[in-house]
């Protein structure tokens, strides 16, 4: 599922034992009777990034110069 771990210090290599024991306990709690093991996942997503003098600048607040209810009126409520 393209999971990274951003610890430093991590066993990079995941056995197989371990592997074969995690889904044999997973299967016996969630295990359905025709064989099956349901399962489901949240995806989370994360940005990070650090200030740099390079990066745009917000506009001073009061500065547009279209309105967001005249945007509102020229393409409605999609």
């Amino acid at each position: 599922m393209g999971e990274t771990n951003a610890l430093v210090q991590r066993n990079k290599l995941l056995k197989r034992e371990t592997a074969l024991a995690t889904a044999a306990i997973y299967e016996s709690m969630f295990g359905a009777e025709d064989g099956s093991v349901p399962a489901t996942y949240q995806v989370i997503y994360m940005t990070g990034w650090k200030e740099h003098e390079s990066q745009p600048r917000a506009k001073r607040r009061g500065s547009a110069t279209v309105s967001f209810h005249d945007i509102k009126k020229q393409f409605g409520n999609t």
